[in-house]
């Protein structure tokens, strides 16, 4: 992948450059806007660089919608993620390939994605959590490297789309403030958390890295020489375009007060190292040059930097490998079997008393499916979604799975207004229980309760939570199905962590985030033990009564599992299946390593039924002198009943190092402990799973020398 990214930077950089040199000032300047104006006589078109590709191509029609990044984290499954970006780019030609020939350029239209948002879910308040890998920077890392790497292809001339990672660097909250709002990061913590799958991606050689709104350490992340030039593009060598966040430019004298005008705040952005602008500040860089804020050389590098990244598309190109797409790719059959797969693969089965999952279909059966979120479009997209051909909610994913069983439905309360859709509601919820052999109860929220901010008054929530508990009707309704004490299954589509108070004592619970528009069909094949979940949480649940530190403390101290001092009410790594698998002889190639080597060793796994399925094996690393546990590596295997499969795994050197208060990376001598598993070797975990599927944890000492 080096080689290719390498290949086409030097032959794009040389073409941008001749491009360059025949442009004027005001020329490069109409090109450092997110919607850049055409130059006839270069042949350079118009192109609108805003589009979205979170979890499938977004806001501009019919696409397929995976589900949602915080369940694709919980897959666990890096090839996925590249099958998926890959889909997703194929998906980006074909409707950019058609669009053009229409003579539409506008806006979520073109090649440039900006995603994937790999921010570190630090609380689960966040309201935009849900389109993170979660709270762990490994997983995070990995998986965002699949994602780019699947969405940029391996041509060695060509991009198939180009990625971009956001928000740089430290962001997470709070929504109402972003504009506004200075985290405070110590080095420990930036080099430690925030920075990784930054420097991961970089390396990895993602195309664009988007500034976020809010500064860092008083320093404004897209207005930053430090964060964009010194570390960015002199540390890590990162060569591709920076764009700001929408409108984060005007935030710099509206909001931060770190300048006073337009042409000030265009002129700091651009000396800062900020390419683009997605906003309108840059239209002010001709005053801003005029009066001397920045310099010619300045305006052109920066116009040579996006021209590079349309060259390396194939924008100027009369023929490119990627010209011919058909756009009957477009949320294509191959692509339908793909995204059931990764939303059945996302689905986190949490509770299974008394093995009630998967159902039994042996005879006539009643299901009651209530709740508001059963048969809603809303819950299975999140947030930055395209429209489906086709979507099967909860409801309909069980009366096409189950013809031949009678489904009674209610939605039974508002997802969050208890003035309304109340009354006879719950009445009918209690006779449709009654009458029901098994209520599937579907419970949560929607991009309407957790999002980006809202900034409209007018409505009851800003995009983050208050707090960790679903809106007071659902918890109401959840109340009036559990106190039946009929078997109940709690299916919850959130895309952050939730304390589900008594319906945590449910029969069974599937956390199943927002699992795109087939989610309610892989609910219901779950359910129905058509599929084996193998889900894991990629993110801490919490109880509501847990005293979280202050959202806007950026301090990892006592957040995640890596740091959290309690007991969670699911951890990190979490998961059930319908199987037993059992995790043993764990063996190191060498119990001894030398500062800078990797780990290398294998594992058997063994499936002992009573179904076929996917173990998911999670490896631990932990310093015998008190550190952290920090996941180090992830493997899976689809294994049929009985069988035993030898799996051999590498843990990086770079995660036996450890930061210290300067944010300095050292390597100790000393012992360490590795643990392989299906989940953390946390108490809490091993509780959970003392009478399920999943018992086994190996672990093996070895030292650094």
């Amino acid at each position: 992948m080096k080689s290719y990214h390498k290949l086409r930077t030097e032959n794009a950089l040389r073409k941008a450059q001749t491009m360059v040199d025949a442009m004027s000032v005001d020329e490069c300047i109409s090109q450092l806007q997110y919607n850049a104006s055409a130059i006839d006589r270069l042949g350079i078109k118009e192109y609108n660089w805003w589009n979205e590709a979170l979890h499938g191509v977004a806001r501009a029609g019919m696409a397929t919608v995976f589900p949602q990044p915080i369940g694709l984290a919980a897959t666990f499954d890096c090839n996925l993620l590249r099958k998926i970006g890959d889909s997703i780019a194929l998906e980006g030609r074909a409707k950019y390939q058609a669009y053009q020939e229409v003579g539409d350029r506008g806006i979520y239209k073109g090649l440039t994605f900006w995603s994937p948002n790999i921010n570190i879910f630090r609380d689960p308040r966040w309201g935009r959590g849900q389109e993170t890998y979660g709270e762990d920077p490994y997983l995070t890392s990995k998986l965002g490297v699949a994602f780019i790497l699947g969405l940029q292809g391996e041509d060695p001339r060509y991009l198939k789309a180009a990625a971009c990672a956001k928000h740089f660097f430290a962001h997470s909250g709070p929504e109402s403030k972003r504009h506004s709002f200075n985290a405070v990061v110590s080095k420990k913590d930036m080099e430690e958390t925030y920075l990784p799958a930054f420097k991961a991606l970089v390396e990895a050689g993602v195309e664009g890295i988007m500034g976020a709104y809010n500064r860092v350490n008083g320093l404004h992340c897209c207005g930053s020489s430090s964060y964009l030039k010194e570390l960015l593009r002199n540390q890590w060598g990162f060569e591709g375009y920076i764009t700001s966040d929408c409108w984060a430019i005007a935030d710099f004298h509206l909001h931060h007060h770190i300048s006073e005008s337009p042409e000030q705040s265009a002129a700091l952005a651009l000396q800062s190292g900020c390419d683009l602008n997605c906003g309108n500040m840059y239209s002010y860089l001709k005053k801003a040059y005029e009066k001397g804020m920045v310099d010619e050389e300045q305006i052109r590098e920066a116009a040579k930097r996006v021209l590079a990244t349309r060259c390396k598309l194939g924008m100027f190109d009369e023929q490119s490998p990627f010209n011919a797409v058909p756009y009957l790719s477009i949320d294509c059959k191959a692509h339908q079997v793909l995204n059931l797969r990764s939303a059945e693969q996302s689905l986190v089965l949490l509770r299974n008393k008394n093995k009630i999952l998967p159902l039994s279909m042996k005879g006539p059966m009643t299901i009651a499916v209530i709740g508001p979120n059963a048969n809603s479009i809303n819950a299975l997209e999140g947030n930055y979604h395209g429209t489906a051909n086709r979507y099967y909610t909860v409801l309909e994913g069980l009366q096409t799975t189950c013809p031949e069983a009678t489904i009674l439905y209610s939605k039974g309360c508002h997802l969050y207004d208890n003035n309304l859709e109340e009354g006879n509601h719950l009445s009918e919820v209690i006779l449709h229980v009654r009458n029901a052999d098994y209520t599937v109860l579907v419970v949560g929220l929607d991009e309407t309760l957790e999002s980006e901010d809202k900034e409209d008054p007018t409505l009851p929530f800003s995009g983050d939570k208050k707090d960790l508990l679903l809106p007071e009707p659902q918890r109401k309704l959840i109340k009036t199905v559990m106190a039946e004490k009929k078997p109940t299954i709690i299916i919850c589509l959130s895309g952050s962590p939730l304390d589900l108070e008594e319906g945590n004592q449910a029969d069974a619970v599937i956390q199943a985030w927002y699992p795109g528009s087939l989610g309610g069909l892989a609910i219901s094949r779950i359910l129905l033990g058509k599929t084996n979940p193998s889900g894991r949480l990629p993110i801490t649940f919490y109880y509501n009564s847990t005293i979280l530190p202050d959202y806007e403390d950026y301090s990892m101290q006592n957040r995640t599992y890596r740091f959290f001092k309690g007991d969670p009410l699911y951890s990190f790594g979490f998961g059930l299946s319908y199987s037993t698998f059992t995790y043993q002889s764990l063996h190191l190639k060498s119990e001894t390593l030398n500062l800078g080597e990797a780990l290398q060793g294998s594992l058997e796994v063994y499936n002992a039924g009573p179904y076929d399925g996917i173990a998911v094996i999670e490896f631990y690393i932990r310093r015998e002198t008190g550190e952290s546990l920090a996941l180090c590596g992830f493997e899976k295997a689809e294994l049929a009943v009985s069988e035993r499969r030898i799996i051999p795994f590498t843990i990086e050197a770079t995660m036996m190092s450890v930061v210290d208060e300067q944010g300095e990376r050292t390597y100790p001598t000393g012992n360490w402990t590795l643990f392989a598993g299906g989940c953390q070797p946390d108490g809490r975990s091993l509780q959970l799973l003392s009478d399920a599927a999943t018992t086994s944890i190996a672990s093996v000492h070895f030292s650094l020398l």
